[in-house]
């Protein structure tokens, strides 16, 4: 009998000892409220981490333009220009490509993408000629844009099927008055005409060459057709469209910002999402920026159909938090800020001197003329 006690006795001695080793739910619920805790504080960590990484590789993809730009020039004497082309008296209408081809194109050789730019230099015999048909048209050729040209920020172009896309832009300079097909611009890139080093007066280490800009690829088709939609509450960012502004744009540029609530366009605005969807195409609304409103401010134009608006404000726009980076014409990158001096912006664009907007307008003037520290 006192044995069967003692033998209970150390099994109830056994089983305490047991359930000691466990956990209570209220400890396991403190355990798990601790890691949740943990990971919501390593979370943001990693996720800037990450963006750091992504910014570096898209610095790293400016630099890498910043170099083809210069071996075109050492080999034409020139940079090229934003939109030109070939042109053909007597083809059919769609046969060549009417001055609308983009820069990007003369660049494919000096991208180590020579095997592309062979293709569209031999166009297609007997329906295409040659260096390609119109810009806006999509061809076998041009139909895949090369992965330089695509921020890994930009989830414009990585959220959308389509594969022509670019998230990198040319610069203007402060033009706004006759930007699309302007041949002398007050920055680098313009219409047919060319810009050598030489015409850079204000130094190539102190104008801008690129800047990014977000993809609107992945927009509504309702604001990418020929006709400008209307946008809704909250429905379009104003970094991926420009709104129809109307009005005298060229003598009071900061009218744009009547289309925003601070980041989307306001409800009833008329809307266009161009920019990154077509690579080939030289439009200033799909590979161009101008320095006048600062980045990420929104974009508008006085009219215009499809992306041929004449008379534009459209700043660079990126995912980096607080800016964007910005390709210098000596081949270097700086991140510009959100709030770099901008001058004012109540008064006209100037034909020629000194620019009215700021550091930021004398960085895209390449003769300008301007004494400022840059950024």
């Amino acid at each position: 009998m006192m044995g069967g006690v003692c033998m209970s006795a150390k099994v109830l001695k056994l089983r305490s000892r047991a359930f000691s080793l466990g956990f209570t739910l209220v400890e396991l619920l403190v355990v798990i409220a601790i890691i949740g805790i943990l990971i919501a504080l390593l979370l943001p960590a990693v996720q800037a981490a990450r963006e750091a990484a992504r910014r570096a590789q898209c610095t790293n993809q400016l630099k890498q333009l910043g170099l083809a730009h210069h071996n075109y020039h050492d080999s034409f004497k020139c940079f090229v220009y934003r939109m030109g082309g070939t042109s053909c008296s007597g083809c059919g209408s769609y046969d060549h490509n009417t001055y609308r081809r983009s820069g990007f194109i003369s660049l494919l050789p000096y991208m180590e993408q020579g095997p592309m730019w062979d293709r569209i230099k031999g166009g297609d015999p007997g329906s295409v000629a040659a260096e390609g048909p119109v810009g806006w048209t999509g061809w076998g050729p041009w139909n895949y844009s090369p992965a330089t040209l695509k921020c890994p920020s930009d989830e414009g172009w990585s959220q959308s099927s389509e594969t022509d896309t670019n998230s990198y832009a040319f610069c203007s300079g402060d033009q706004i008055h006759s930007i699309r097909t302007c041949q002398t611009p007050r920055g680098i890139f313009g219409y047919l005409k060319c810009t050598r080093i030489s015409d850079i007066k204000d130094g190539t280490s102190n104008t801008a060459m690129m800047s990014e800009r977000l993809s609107a690829a992945n927009q509504s088709s309702t604001f990418r057709s020929q006709s400008p939609g209307t946008a809704g509450t909250q429905q379009v960012e104003h970094v991926k469209g420009h709104a129809h502004a109307g009005g005298s744009l060229r003598n009071s540029p900061n009218i744009c910002y009547n289309f925003t609530d601070g980041k989307y366009f306001v409800a009833g605005t008329s809307v266009h999402c161009y920019f990154g969807q077509n690579w080939h195409d030289g439009e200033v609304a799909i590979v161009g920026f101008n320095t006048v409103l600062p980045p990420n401010a929104p974009a508008c134009s006085e009219a215009g159909s499809w992306g041929d608006a004449n008379n534009m404000v459209i700043p660079p726009a990126s995912r980096h938090p607080g800016g964007a980076n910005v390709l210098l014409a000596d081949g270097s990158v700086r991140f510009v800020s959100e709030t770099i001096d901008t001058g004012n912006l109540g008064v006209p664009q100037p034909d020629s001197g000194v620019s009215q907007y700021g550091v930021w307008g004398a960085m895209g003037s390449k003769t300008g003329g301007e004494s400022v520290s840059m950024p």
